[in-house]
């Protein structure tokens, strides 16, 4: 059956299997706390059963976060209702609850010597969905709705940061960490829930003293602040050349290439909320932002996976499709109901992420002879064999995490 499929959709080329064969993870920095939680990780994966996959730990967490994010947008559609408040502590407890699991994937993989190039693209691939809900879900706690300018540049921030992350890793071979990244972000995250779980949505209208702006708008240009400066400098490193051959990418493109896949969705995201006829982005937000996250999760995914073996960043893709049939449909003036066209672009986007990632990991585990939830190796002389890493996960030997910093991927 998987054959079958594989054989039906590749979605990797063979260059690509064999650039995947000859990746070696690399990254530097440390943040604030990491070294602080590094004490609780490596006590938590103790208690970790020899035989669970570390993907398996991976999906769990990412399961855990989205459920709890979707509960939350269940209780506010429009990001102007106030949840209960078990709502709340259900989404802190889930964050923290992935940022653990996420933590300890690298070292469960080293536990069990069952490091593979899939685990390092399985994690960034979770983390790149978890981004989405984990915005959205910040925007519905801060009931973003009633200001619905400063919730779309909070969720496109979001996106945006962890693109950029990836984006200078695709120019310089090395995922680079700030002292203020991820795990801080995730904690500030939690304490925002916390926050709207004891003092409720009044305290975002409060007006700050001094300042005369509301604690919502305070929050956002804080935190806008710290990801411009992440951002900041994550172009320094990519405008001043790459690792590649004449300053180009890994792949010996031009360092600008993958600004193209991230723009275009977030320009058509911006057109349409402004030329809406029946005001969609302001009525059905969390839809809105859900249907956008999805396209720009696979590009992000796609990004990670050019990164890993070295190929081209194409500048169009087919998660495109959902935004541009919203944008097609504004433009002869809505002859389809909006909010219609919005489930059709949601669904299409959704589907297509989720088959383009089973795809993608049932070829490379079909390539390395390996499964992706377990970390039996298959029958063959390229499978982990007694707890070894194969030929093709040796070469690749940190690719699951082999640093400290490493066992936390940059969101």
């Amino acid at each position: 059956m998987s054959r079958y499929f594989l054989e039906m959709a590749p979605m990797m080329s063979e260059a690509q299997l064999k650039g995947l064969d000859e990746h070696k993870y690399s990254a530097s920095g440390t943040s604030a706390v990491e070294p602080v939680m590094q004490v609780f990780w490596r006590w938590l994966v103790e208690k970790v059963p020899l035989w669970v996959a570390p993907n398996l730990i991976t999906l769990v967490g990412l399961i855990i976060n989205v459920v709890t994010s979707l509960l939350l947008m269940y209780y506010s559609p429009t990001a102007k209702e106030e949840a209960p408040v078990w709502v709340y502590m259900s989404c802190a407890v889930g964050l923290f609850l992935y940022q653990s699991l996420d933590a300890i994937d690298g070292k469960q993989a080293r536990r069990t010597g069952s490091s593979t190039p899939l685990g390092e693209l399985f994690d960034h691939g979770c983390d790149s969905i978890s981004t989405v809900f984990v915005g959205m879900a910040t925007c519905c706690a801060m009931t973003m709705g009633d200001n619905p300018d400063l919730m779309f540049i909070t969720f496109f921030n979001a996106v945006f940061v962890f693109y950029c992350a990836h984006w200078q890793t695709y120019v310089s071979g090395t995922l680079k960490f700030g002292f203020f990244d991820v795990t801080e972000t995730q904690f500030g995250v939690i304490m925002l829930f916390l926050l709207s779980m004891v003092l409720g949505k009044e305290f975002w209208g409060i007006q700050v003293p001094l300042v005369g702006l509301s604690m919502r708008v305070v929050a956002v240009i804080c935190s806008t602040s710290l990801s411009t400066w992440t951002v900041w400098g994550n172009f320094q490193t990519i405008l001043k050349g790459g690792a590649g051959k004449n300053g180009s990418t890994v792949a010996g493109t031009s360092v600008l290439s993958p600004g193209f896949p991230i723009l275009f969705p977030i320009v058509l995201a911006l057109m349409i909320y402004k030329k809406s006829s029946m005001d969609l982005f302001q009525n059905h937000p969390c839809l809105y932002l859900l249907m956008f996250g999805m396209a720009i999760g696979k590009i992000t995914n796609k990004l990670v996976i050019a990164h890993m073996t070295k190929s081209e960043m194409t500048m169009f893709d087919s998660s495109m499709i959902g935004p541009g049939l919203l944008f097609l449909d504004q433009y002869f003036n809505s002859f389809i109901n909006e909010y219609i066209v919005l489930w059709i672009s949601l669904i299409f986007v959704t589907f297509d992420l989720v088959q383009y990632c089973f795809l993608v990991c049932l070829q490379i585990c079909d390539h390395l002879d390996i499964y992706c939830f377990n970390i039996t190796s298959k029958p063959s002389k390229k499978g982990l064999n007694s707890g070894n890493m194969s030929k093709n996960g040796a070469s690749v030997q940190n690719s699951q995490n082999s640093t400290t910093h490493e066992d936390k991927k940059a969101q």
